[in-house]
């Protein structure tokens, strides 16, 4: 009987090395692993920040690879690599400002990563959108002309900071103006010193946050006007986000008005 239980402690001996053995190579390749998709490494974590704070890098690069994913290289005419390199600057901007803000929830967001149409064409932007956990593809109403959204540019009080790509931060849908009149609520947001969402920065609203845009909290786009009453929104139509227009005079219970703190670039 003791030969016995000196074999059995021997051998549950080997087991347990062999599981942590196991456990060891297990670690290592997951450590390989996030080595590789992690960009810690390149843009460490300052050894004084709080573990609760904002993660503004992951997120930054959370929307880059968003961008790549849904096909906007194709769009731009540039590689994956080329476009990641273009927006790669605006990284710095983002941790700098975004790090100190609150993460995303219930239809704001401290920044996004916005593409203009000098690089990606708002027609082909708006089918690459979806409502959060579906598939339909976004599209562009057919109230528009042609050559209508061409028309609709930044107005004179929206200054971009780069023709390409650039950061919007501390943005917010703007739901509590769901029910006033379009121009009241601009003049309201034009008060508070914040500014109007254009076309492009809508899309990017939807396109990173796509929870951002729900059932009776959808937003119009002051920002980009194109010299008369319309004001372009987005809102949820055939079970997906629709780019459209509404006048400024009208309102509508379901259709708030965008805003943001700031735009910034490289």
């Amino acid at each position: 009987m003791r030969s016995t239980g000196r074999a059995v402690s021997a051998a549950a001996h080997r087991t347990r090395k062999d599981t942590a053995l196991n456990t060891t190579h297990v670690h290592a390749a997951a450590t390989s692993v996030n080595a590789t998709l992690d960009p810690a490494e390149d843009h460490p974590m300052p050894a004084d920040r709080p573990q609760s704070a904002f993660d503004a890098g992951a997120e930054f690069d959370r929307q880059v690879r968003n961008l790549l994913d849904k096909g906007y290289p194709a769009l731009t005419g540039l590689s994956p690599q080329a476009l990641a390199e273009l927006v790669s600057p605006l990284r710095v901007t983002a941790v700098a400002r975004g790090g100190s803000m609150r993460p995303p929830e219930n239809g704001r967001a401290p920044f996004l990563l916005v593409v203009t149409r000098a690089l990606a064409p708002i027609e082909r932007c708006m089918p690459l959108t979806t409502l959060d956990g579906k598939t339909k593809p976004g599209f562009v109403d057919r109230s528009f002309e042609p050559g209508a959204i061409e028309r609709f540019v930044p107005t004179q009080e929206v200054e971009l900071p780069d023709e390409r790509a650039y950061l919007l931060f501390d943005v917010d849908r703007g739901e509590e103006f769901c029910g006033a009149v379009p121009s009241r609520a601009m003049a309201t947001i034009a008060q508070r010193q914040r500014t109007l969402l254009t076309l492009e920065e809508g899309i990017a609203l939807v396109t990173h946050h796509p929870a951002a845009l729900a059932k009776n909290k959808c937003f119009s786009l002051g920002g980009s006007r194109c010299g008369d009453r319309r004001v372009p929104a987005i809102w949820i139509s055939q079970n997906a986000p629709k780019l459209g227009w509404c006048w400024e005079g009208n309102p509508h219970t379901w259709l708030g008005m965008a805003s943001a703190g700031g735009r910034a670039g490289a």
